[in-house]
């Protein structure tokens, strides 16, 4: 260390000294990036030795001057962590690319510079580590006067301190708020966001006014710092426009969730929000400059947007950061309707929760002459393709069929609540007292769950024992001979890979539950019900009234019908494609398991040791467990990601849930008698009362 500061201090303060900072970041760069302690520590001494040695500190500061001096700065405040105006696949295939072959860096850009002296690819993770705190000491301690009044030597070291010429930085400053401004007109007037929001049009846009107030208070700003005697004005109503701006873009977020949403209104939505959010930055910038003409003043918003520029020039082609990035997003979107959703799988009272006990007990019934479907194809001797669709068209069409009689299946459940619960969390904002609203959210949830899994478990082996008995007395012999009844018992068994099996299933209830709101939301994005109305021939045919309850029905019911019949092609497809591929892949679903339990037994006589049927009972609870662990699990991670809830609430909050298991366990179970009435509704995620068990009820209307 000691060689290189006496190399910093001999070195020529005429020269545009990058390599003095590049060996600085070196040396105060922790040997892993996880080890904040050893970069702090080397930070201070660094500080410290600037403090005491003024030819070291004056070099140093040069150099550090030089960047906003001579390279330009307008791309790291316009583009620096912004989303790319390329397309989804565009971004992705350029990613790829730029990974294989990197691009150039041009150095006269201060955005290509910070790669070059924050050249590892893990650094962004120290830097943003360290406490901002560590960061505005350190270069106080580098921007420190000494004794004489010294102030670097060199008039690059005044790059913004009191003076009537416009320094260069601040220039720049101001040419990215211009540069800014109207990429913010421009995307304001996206088709995307004028088809939502059809006023931008009519009236008087707050995007494209903003522009014009933004384009005199720079006017104003260069004439404030040439006559610093003047009175800067314009600040108040740009601080208006972009308010109303916010708005608008708040409105439009809230309309897409009702009228639907696609991946370009999702980005241009979140390109909007991070351009009127750094001209926010900028302007907190030049307010502080304007107070003080100083640079000690702007450390704090200063740093903010130095880590945020670290981060983004070392993520810039990292292909899974904007693969998660957009995978949130559309998450987002799309879970929004599933919350909606999910509030009506959850019951507040007795009349709720045995109405959801009927119609899982409906679900149950379908579901055991679903498995006895089944069990028939698979004696058929079908070609493997053959056999593969025709049990994908008996899972997706039953599904289908459940829904339609109104029933319930208890698996689908977990991937719509969680989505509930996450609004929910999000609707808190961490606070406890919210908090213990929402954990009695979650008991309703799992008592809801629970009901729903009994109705589907009693109906399902019920009717699958009395269809083995019917089938009995009117052909002679069971519906399935010991050796199948062996391999149905097998199946459920827990240690003939059962819970893994069980674990694949989940992965395809929670797909279903996102394939249900992404179909919701194709609904109301194309207006299908309203497209389907114009049609004149269905209308010949039905007749008015029909066609209007039809069009209705679709709009309520076209994501649930397309979640279930996808959810059976995702069972089905999964054992074929461990079929193809000689992979052990297969799917456990807890009713279709509890209903071949049921017809083994049957095929037996009830004549089966009393640990036989115990081991296969147990698997199949098991086997539920894991269905809804596994898709539950999913669902509220991502839902949780796409609204940026910290696990810090989620911790909290499963804290209050577990405590209220051990004080009230029957609450889980059976709702008590204060419950007897509906909840009402809250904004901490109550729930209005549920339908009649429908498993998708009607989104909310435009």
């Amino acid at each position: 260390m000691e060689k290189l500061l006496a190399r910093i201090e001999a070195a020529d303060p005429l020269t545009d000294r990058v390599d003095i900072l590049v060996a600085l970041i070196d040396a105060v760069r922790p040997s892993r990036p996880g080890r904040t302690a050893q970069a702090v520590d080397a930070m201070g001494a660094l500080a410290g030795t600037l403090a005491g040695r003024p030819a070291l500190r004056r070099a140093v500061r040069t150099a550090f001057m030089r960047l906003f001096v001579d390279h330009k700065q307008v791309s790291l405040y316009v583009v620096s962590g912004m989303l790319p105006q390329r397309d989804f696949f565009s971004e992705m295939l350029r990613r790829v690319t730029h990974r294989l072959l990197p691009d150039v860096v041009d150095t006269s850009y201060l955005k290509d510079l910070l790669s070059v002296i924050f050249h590892r690819k893990d650094d962004e993770i120290w830097v943003d580590a360290l406490a901002d705190e560590v960061w505005i000491g350190f270069f106080r301690a580098l921007l420190a006067e000494g004794e004489d009044g010294e102030s670097g030597g060199a008039p690059e070291a005044a790059a913004i301190v009191p003076g009537n010429a416009l320094p260069f930085a601040v220039s720049e400053m101001l040419e990215a708020l211009r540069m800014l401004s109207y990429h913010v007109s421009a995307i304001g007037l996206d088709p995307e966001l004028v088809r939502v929001e059809p006023q931008l049009e009519e009236l008087e846009s707050p995007f494209l006014a903003q522009n014009a107030e933004v384009v005199e208070y720079l006017r104003a700003y260069r004439e404030w710092w040439s006559h610093p005697e003047n009175t800067l004005e314009g600040e108040a109503h740009l601080a208006v426009m972009l308010d109303q701006c916010n708005e608008v873009l708040q409105r439009v977020r809230r309309r897409a969730t009702r009228r639907g949403t696609s991946l370009t209104l999702t980005l241009t939505l979140e390109r909007l929000r991070q351009h009127i959010g750094r001209i926010h930055e900028l302007l907190g910038l030049l307010r502080e400059l304007h107070e003080s003409r100083a640079i000690v003043p702007l450390l704090p918003r200063a740093v903010a947007l130095f880590k945020q520029a670290v981060r983004a020039e070392r993520r810039r082609n990292r292909l899974s950061d904007y693969w998660s990035t957009n995978v949130g997003l559309l998450s987002q979107r799309m879970t929004e309707s599933a919350s909606k959703t999910g509030e009506h799988y959850i019951t507040a009272s007795r009349r709720e929760y045995f109405g959801m006990l009927g119609s899982a007990a409906l679900g149950g019934v379908v579901i055991a002459f679903m498995a006895a479907l089944k069990i028939i194809l698979g004696s058929q001797d079908l070609a493997p393709l053959n056999e593969a669709l025709c049990i994908c068209l008996n899972y997706g069409l039953g599904f289908a069929f459940i829904h339609v009689l109104g029933g319930t299946v208890a698996t689908k459940q977990p991937a719509m609540t969680a989505n509930a619960i996450a609004a929910s969390i999000e609707e808190t904002r961490g606070k406890t007292r919210n908090l213990d609203k929402l954990a009695d959210i979650a008991v309703r949830t799992l008592r809801s769950q629970f009901a729903a899994i009994v109705g589907n478990l009693m109906l399902s082996v019920s009717v699958s024992i009395l269809l083995s008995f019917a089938f009995l007395h009117f052909s002679g012999h069971h519906f399935v001979g010991k050796d199948k009844a062996d391999i149905l018992l097998a199946s459920a068994d827990p240690l003939s890979g059962a819970p893994f099996y069980a674990a694949v299933a989940g992965v395809c209830l929670f797909l279903s539950g996102l394939i249900a709101a992404y179909y919701d939301n194709l609904s109301a994005y194309n207006r299908i019900p309203e497209r389907l109305a114009q049609l004149r021939w269905p209308r010949r045919i039905l007749g008015r009234m029909r066609m209007q309850r039809f069009t209705g029905y679709v709009e309520n019911n076209l994501g649930a019908l397309a979640g279930n019949f996808f959810f059976g092609f995702l069972l089905g497809g999964a054992t074929a494609i461990g079929v193809l591929f000689g992979l052990p892949l297969d799917i456990r679903h807890i009713a279709f398991s509890a209903a071949h339990v049921g017809y083994a037994v049957a095929a037996y006589n009830f004549i089966l040791p009393l640990s036989a049927i115990a081991v296969a009972f147990a698997g199949v609870l098991l086997i539920g467990m894991v269905n809804l662990l596994v898709s539950f699990t999913l669902a509220l991670y991502v839902a949780m990601r796409s609204r940026n809830i910290t696990f810090a609430q989620g911790r909290t909050f499963s804290v209050l849930v577990l405590r209220r298991l051990f004080t009230r366990p029957l609450d889980f179970i059976f709702p008590p008698d204060d419950t007897d009435t509906p909840a009402p509704e809250s904004n901490s995620g109550g729930t209005p009362p549920a339908p009649s068990g429908s498993e998708q009820p009607p989104p909310p209307q435009p």
